[in-house]
């Protein structure tokens, strides 16, 4: 067992762990899910919280995260589930997309009240609270993986989880407008929240889930630790845009695990812009079953002392699969960035088309970037590339703006927003391509520039 007496949380997550195995809550799961519940706790203990002792953390020293104390939130000793708390409503307006015909749903905490605006749910599609679904018999399997590995924060919440959303989507069903789901953290006290999410998308499916998470600023630390496993059913197609525009105050980090079978399609936008002091995605997309396509897509947007890390995982397992990954991130004043990208090609991956790039744009002398795409192939027939850059503004293209009578500041505002272009226009949505190039606009004040 890790042993970390000098960070309150552990001693808070044990006691937690206790607090939620005693409950009737949890009584009311299934004995396999209590096991898996178990299984990862003893994991995490074993684990502890990560240092730059780790591979995976080696860049992301979230020491200086770890000092407050954290409550646990969504813990609780008697049946039942934890219920959506208030919020500020301006947090849902601000994070509404103007134009954007969809259903939208609000999570507080990770609490689903079972409001839906937008109009009545099309057949096809079911939504449910991970509250009511993990102790539901007939979705509790979905719940009893656990197949974390080595990853920290994934084992914690796979131990601690108490509510989330649950999506399901019948075989055959196209649900014509995107659901947007609008994730609030809120808090008078310093916590911790852990949801949990499962998409199921069955055959023949196809699904668009657009995520907006935003918090309440304050003096206030919140750190969410969320947890999404997306399974894509044979030939369903999933669009998944994340939006995090959180609160200084605010740590982020989500762990997506996306499971592909045959001829699949599943097309992932983050996009992670100015506000919270940590952020840490690790996405993993395993193409389990052969002719399956991904296409991951990201842009990265810092300032302040902002740190934003992001891990991927192309695991291509059988043949004649592609994948796309590309990632760009800008640097301001005295923010970091991270990008580790890992595409794995098993053995019987042959005929394996992969193609990853990261570009970074790197504003401020004090910012500071680290890149490292990675290519690990056990297969010889395959078509895999990868490269990294990092820059600064193209004197020509300056040159060139500032002929035309722009001043410097602006035209590098433009040249900034031409170089996130590449990923906003991929964008299925041109209500989503315009808000979140509305976004980027509005964190780069000239000033900046």
């Amino acid at each position: 067992m890790t042993q970390q007496p000098a960070i309150p949380l552990f001693e808070e997550v044990v006691n937690g762990y206790n607090n939620l195995s005693a409950s009737g809550s949890a009584g009311q799961e299934s004995s396999d899910l209590r096991r898996a519940r178990q299984t990862a706790f003893d994991k995490f203990r074993l684990l502890g919280f990560p240092t730059i002792k780790n591979e995976d953390w080696k860049y992301t020293n979230i020491n200086r995260f770890l000092k407050e104390d954290f409550a646990l939130d969504g813990i609780v000793a008697e049946a039942g589930a934890p219920v959506a708390a208030a919020y500020p409503k301006s947090l849902v307006e601000k994070a509404a997309i103007p134009e954007l015909d969809c259903y939208q749903l609000v999570l507080v905490n990770g609490a689903w009240s079972g409001e839906v605006k937008g109009g009545p749910l099309p057949k096809g599609i079911h939504l449910l609270s991970v509250a009511a679904a993990r102790q539901d018999p007939a979705l509790s399997a979905w719940f009893e993986k656990a197949e974390w590995g080595n990853q920290h924060f994934a084992t914690l919440n796979a131990a601690l989880f108490t509510n989330g959303l649950f999506i399901r989507v019948d075989a055959g069903a196209a649900i014509e407008k995107p659901l947007h789901v609008i994730h609030v953290f809120t808090s008078d006290r310093n916590v911790l929240v852990q949801p949990r999410h499962v998409w199921v998308v069955g055959k023949n499916a196809e699904l668009s889930v657009i995520e907006s998470v935003v918090s309440s600023s304050g003096d206030t630390k919140i750190w969410a630790n969320s947890l999404s496993e997306i399974n894509v059913q044979t030939d369903a197609k999933v669009d998944h845009v994340v939006i995090q525009v959180s609160a200084p105050g605010t740590r982020l980090v989500h762990h997506t695990t996306v499971r592909q079978k045959k001829q699949s399609l599943y097309n992932n936008y983050t996009f992670t812009l100015p506000g919270a002091e940590l952020v840490r995605n690790d996405l993993q997309a395993r193409l389990e079953e052969d002719h399956t396509e991904t296409h991951l897509y990201g842009l990265y947007l810092a300032a302040g002392q902002q740190l934003i890390d992001n891990h991927t995982l192309v695991d291509h397992q059988k043949p004649h699969c592609f994948s796309n990954e590309l990632y760009k991130g800008v640097l301001l004043e005295e923010s970091t960035g991270v990008f580790n990208g890992k595409v794995y090609v098993h053995q019987d991956a042959q005929k394996t088309n992969a193609f990853q790039q990261n570009n970074n744009l790197v504003i401020s002398k004090k910012a500071t970037i680290d890149s490292k795409p990675e290519l690990e192939i056990f297969a010889d027939d395959v078509k895999c590339s990868h490269g990294s850059t990092v820059g600064q503004f193209s004197e020509e293209a300056l040159f060139y703006l500032q002929a035309r009578g722009i001043g410097e500041a602006s035209a590098k505002a433009l040249l900034i927003n031409a170089f996130a272009f590449d990923v906003t226009e991929k964008l299925k949505y041109p209500a989503v391509e315009t808000y979140i190039n509305d976004l980027i606009s509005h964190h780069i004040p000239v000033a900046h520039a």
